[in-house]
Formats: structure tokens, C-alpha cells, sequence
């Protein structure tokens, strides 16, 4: 993996520093970056928080608030926090295997797994896949449900060339380190909803109504609690998931070059998929739109020895690899399920069982240089052939 932060983005923190006595809590730059990124994304608004776990609890927290108790569906191949944003807010997930095809949910499975108390879908577009089709958005939104975009791998992918996170009611966003965008660390609530922008602000900090964009929500507390002072009303149970002026400042500068980096990961992903033995390895995913940071590696058939021989090979060359893919493979054989659930309810899902035992990702940034890529594909032909022959 490489680090996504440049002399430029260091440049820009050291002439926000030297100019005067900055603020360096949230402030102007944050709300320079949220505007920012608004405008990238397409959407109307966007909060910025200090990491994509806290964007995913606050989206659950204020789903609750609005929609109240019930269940939200939720994928197997996922990062940790969306999941345990569904439990911490004592809801219940509800789980579907995988698309092999774009790493995200079955969505015949999920479409098959709403009930009256199905209060969301929560979908993950996996290392920048896009993971929904326009009639799966139609037929949700025609049954009431909720959708919730994990953005947070996938900055910059599309569905019929609009970009996701603009598809559903509301989408999250990470900052974190080799991700498309990187803020060190941070996250980022997108919506187009009003209401839920306010609630999203406050319970960013402390849920204070001061923190509320609107005056007329600030109003109404105020008026609703008049022996409170206008400035120290907490409407929510809420937490201190605010970010700085720091980070936003990185953000802001990572922004300009976006576009072009992306271009750079979706011409890696094209190149090492082409070269790419189909024979060994999976190669038939469903790039149209996908932009992705990593490179997804999944094994055909099961085939033990060769994945051994894999990681023995990748390791010996130095080269940066994750088994499972995304966030440590099937997330119900991590031990925080396995002791809310079945001990076998892990092998239910045989889809996401084959990439959690037969799946890796490897780092794709933009700087990576082609000779690079292709010597990575030279390297995995050859184990795979040597294992053939073996």
C-alpha cells in the first residue's frame, strides 16, 4: 500500500498554519470541505466527521432517532463499524451472501429478506464496485425501504454515470489512509434530506441544538426548553465525533487531485484484470463505473495449496496483501457475531465463505507504475501454473 498523502496536501497545512492564529478545531475549513465535497459528490449536504466508523453510527443513531426500533439489513463482506453501528444502536442486522460479481449484497437475497421490520438496507460497495442496479433503488423506494450507501471503499464509482453515494437517502464516506481521498484519518455524512442533515450536525457534538444549520431548530428547542440556556440544549444521547481543521485542510487540497488519481486506479484495476489468468483466478467482475484502491484477487476454485503458495509468494516479494478482501473476510466468523449468533451460522453464506478462505486485495494507488502491475500478474500466473503442474 502507499501513503495518500503528498508534499502538496503537507504544503497546504504549513501556509494554513502560518497565517495568523488559526483555529484548529472545527471550524472554516471544515465547512469549506463539506461544501467542497458536496459539490464533488452531488449532493445538498455532507458532514464531516472524524472517521467513516463514526459515520456509519451516526447514520444508524439518526435512522433510530427518525424511524425508531427494527431491523436493518446488511452485508456479510463489510467493514466491522457497519455492522456494529447496527448493534451498538440495538437494532438488528440481518444478513445476505455476496454478489461474486461486484463483492457487494445478493440483492435478490436482500429483496427476499424485507418484512414490516425492515427499517433500512444497508449496502456496501465493496474496494469500488458498484453494488446496486437502478431497478433494485426503484423497487426499494417503492416498498419504503431506506437505502443506505457505505461509500466509504468506492469514492468516485458510478451507475450509469452518476457517481454512488447519490443514490440513496443517505450515504458514508472514509478518509482513512490509501482510500481514495485520504484526511489521515475522517469520514463524511451525505444526504439530501433536510431533516436528517440537522439531526446528523447535532449528534456530531454532544447532540447540541446549537450545532443545528437550521434557526429554526435552534429556535424551536429553545422555545420548547425555555429553562434551558439556548446555547447548552441536548436533544440527543450523542457523542463528540467532531474532526479539525487539519484534517479538513488535507481533505480540501486531496480534492483538486481526485478526479485525476481515480482515473489513474480505474486504468490499474483494467490492466490487472486483463492480465489475469481466468483459468486460476476470478476475473469476470462487473467494472462498469467501479474505481477501486485495491486490487481484488479471488481464487476460481478451492484450492488450499495454491492459496498458501500465494501468500508465501506475494510475502517473499514484498508486496502488501489482505486475505478476505474487505475487512477480514466473512464478517460472521469474526468473534463479536460468533458470540450473538449460531456457531454455523457462518457457513450459510458459501458466496462470501469461498472469498473469506480464497480472497485477497492488494494495494492499487496512483502512483503505481505499470512494469508494477504486470510484474504482479507475471508472479500469480506463475504460482498458479507451478501449483497446476504440481
Amino acid at each position: 500500500m502507499s501513503n495518500n498523502i503528498t508534499g502538496d496536501d503537507i504544503n497546504a497545512l504549513v501556509t494554513f498554519l502560518g497565517h495568523g492564529n488559526p483555529i484548529l478545531t472545527q471550524s472554516r475549513q471544515v465547512e469549506a470541505f463539506e461544501e467542497e465535497w458536496s459539490e464533488w459528490l452531488g449532493v445538498k449536504h455532507s458532514v464531516f466527521v472524524n472517521s467513516g466508523a463514526s459515520a456509519n453510527l451516526l447514520t444508524i443513531a439518526a435512522l433510530k432517532h427518525i424511524v425508531g426500533d427494527g431491523e436493518v439489513i446488511v452485508p456479510t463482506l463489510t467493514w466491522v463499524s457497519d455492522i456494529t453501528a447496527v448493534l451498538h444502536c440495538a437494532m438488528k442486522p440481518v444478513f445476505v451472501d455476496i454478489d461474486p460479481r461486484t463483492l457487494g449484497m445478493d440483492l435478490s437475497q436482500v429483496l427476499k429478506k424485507i418484512t414490516s421490520a425492515t427499517k433500512a438496507v444497508f449496502i456496501t460497495h465493496i474496494l469500488g464496485y458498484n453494488a446496486i442496479t437502478q431497478d433494485f433503488v426503484e423497487e426499494l423506494r417503492a416498498r419504503k425501504v431506506p437505502l443506505i450507501e457505505d461509500v466509504c471503499e468506492s469514492h468516485g464509482a458510478t451507475m450509469a454515470g452518476r457517481k454512488l453515494g447519490t443514490f440513496g437517502w443517505v450515504s458514508n464516506f472514509s478518509f482513512y489512509y490509501a482510500h481514495h481521498l485520504s484526511t489521515i484519518e475522517g469520514g463524511m455524512v451525505c444526504t439530501d434530506d433536510d431533516n436528517f442533515y440537522e439531526i446528523i450536525r447535532m449528534l456530531r457534538s454532544h447532540g447540541m441544538t446549537r450545532e443545528a444549520k437550521s434557526a429554526g431548530v435552534r429556535q424551536r428547542y429553545a422555545e420548547e426548553y425555555p429553562d434551558l440556556h439556548p446555547n447548552f440544549i441536548f436533544a440527543y444521547p450523542a457523542w463528540n465525533v467532531r474532526s479539525t481543521e487539519l484534517n479538513a485542510v488535507i481533505g480540501r487540497s486531496q480534492l483538486k487531485r481526485l478526479d485525476a488519481n481515480n482515473k489513474k486506479r480505474i486504468a490499474n484495476l483494467k490492466l490487472f484484470l486483463d492480465n489475469l489468468n481466468p483459468e486460476i483466478y476470478f476475473t469476470d467482475f462487473e467494472t462498469e463505473g467501479s474505481c477501486n484502491y485495491a486490487f481484488t484477487l479471488v481464487l476460481k476454485n478451492r484450492d488450499d495449496q495454491l492459496r498458501d503458495a500465494i501468500m508465501e509468494a506475494l510475502a517473499n516479494a514484498g508486496i502488501e496483501f489482505r486475505r478476505g478482501t474487505s475487512g477480514g473476510g466473512n464478517q460472521l466468523r469474526q468473534p463479536y457475531l460468533r458470540k450473538l449468533l449460531a456457531n454455523d451460522e457462518a457457513q450459510e453464506y458459501p458466496k462470501i465463505d469461498h472469498v473469506h478462505f480464497y480472497g485477497f486485495y492488494i494495494g492499487n494507488y496512483p502512483d503505481l507504475e505499470t512494469d508494477n502491475v504486470l510484474r504482479l500478474c507475471r508472479l500469480l500466473n506463475e504460482v498458479g501454473r507451478g501449483q497446476e503442474k504440481s
